[in-house]
């Protein structure tokens, strides 16, 4: 919802002799005769996606090679971590440190100042819309439902006297499945179905039950995708941050936790501003021009995120706190001219000028 502010203190425009928009700095409060208004900071939001993957071994892992000729499988519980992808998109802050004043100044005509929720400047004498909000996280995934292999055994295995005789037993309920599978895919089984439809259900659930026996031995894993959000504002147009850490065994990790290694966002400067240019005469034409409208001239910004030497994400953005602040003449908001300015509400750059 854009906050509109309309400086109600015009006289007609028939009374009007000179009018005039005045812009200062000014401390933060609400004026009688003016608006205040803040220029943005350009801020990062990171969003990583991730992988958890869990590994669950066997009840009977210790037979898998005596019986099913099974090397390598699962012998202990573990979870594997591994960064899927990384984006980045910028949203605004409002810079409390460069808060100006919009203000009436004798007979003027009443602009309409359009202002962020929190305050930014979007638009002079029109109306704009504020940045689209940030999108919400994904959900994470929740890992399935596993298949009990339990389920397809019969009395004579779940009576067992030992752990090694059920596993004899098992090996031999998967030699028979996978007999009876071929059987019935060659159709030569006595119950084999003459229904297309009916043969593939069969043949699926043959495959189902001899997975799950044979995960008693191999044990199964089952992975689900997690989303993160860090947010950072860059403070220096070339330097890095650790943004977040990451641990193989732990996962994705708030900055400060030591458990996992360090994962750095990264700027570096790709535009390089014109040098100002002072003489007497610029300098007169920058005192008339301190009662106008202040907004940004950003810099442009390679980012980057690294994690060990291997780049996570590379892009490009413009930011405010990087540039310089500029102004818009005074004389092209007074009483005859009533330009209308919208500005970047992220970059605070100017978008458009027009009549």
């Amino acid at each position: 919802m854009i906050h509109k502010a309309i400086l109600t203190l015009a006289l007609a425009a028939s009374t009007v002799a000179m009018a005039q928009t005045e812009s200062s700095t000014y401390t933060p409060g609400v004026t009688l005769d003016g608006v205040n208004y803040y220029l943005p900071r350009t801020a990062l939001r990171v969003v990583v996606e991730a992988e958890r993957t869990n590994t669950y071994p066997g009840e009977l892992h210790p037979y898998a090679y005596r019986y099913l000729m099974l090397t390598d499988v699962a012998t202990q519980a573990s979870t594997q971590w591994t960064i899927k992808r990384v984006s980045v998109e910028p949203y605004s802050v409002a810079d409390t440190q460069r808060i100006y004043n919009v203000r009436l100044k004798g007979r003027t005509s009443a602009p309409l100042v359009s202002l962020s929720r929190d305050g930014i400047l979007l638009s002079v004498n029109t109306e704009a819309a504020e940045a689209a909000p940030l999108q919400a996280l994904p959900a994470s995934t929740q890992e399935p439902r596993h298949d009990s292999p339990r389920r397809y055994l019969d009395k004579e295995i779940l009576s067992a006297g030992s752990t090694a005789k059920m596993a004899q037993l098992v090996a031999t309920q998967i030699e028979d499945l996978r007999d009876a599978r071929r059987t019935v895919a060659k159709g030569e089984a006595e119950n084999t179905p003459k229904d297309g439809e009916q043969l593939r259900l069969m043949l699926n659930e043959l495959e189902r039950e001899t997975t799950a026996l044979e995960e008693m031995f191999t044990g199964y894993t089952a992975t689900t995708t997690h989303y993160f959000e860090f947010r950072h504002i860059p403070t220096q147009a070339s330097g890095s941050d650790i943004i977040f850490r990451f641990s193989p065994t732990y996962g994705v990790l708030p900055a400060d936790d030591l458990s996992g290694d360090p994962v750095y966002l990264q700027c570096q400067n790709i535009d390089q501003l014109p040098a100002r240019q002072t003489n007497e005469d610029t300098d007169k034409k920058k005192a008339k021009m301190e009662q106008g409208i202040y907004y940004c001239v950003p810099l442009r910004e390679g980012v980057a995120i690294t994690h060990q030497g291997t780049t996570l994400y590379s892009g490009e953005f413009s930011m405010a706190q990087f540039g310089n602040v500029e102004i818009l003449s005074n004389l092209l908001f007074d009483k005859k001219n009533t330009f209308k300015a919208t500005f970047d509400p992220i970059t605070g750059a100017v978008r458009k000028i027009s009549e």
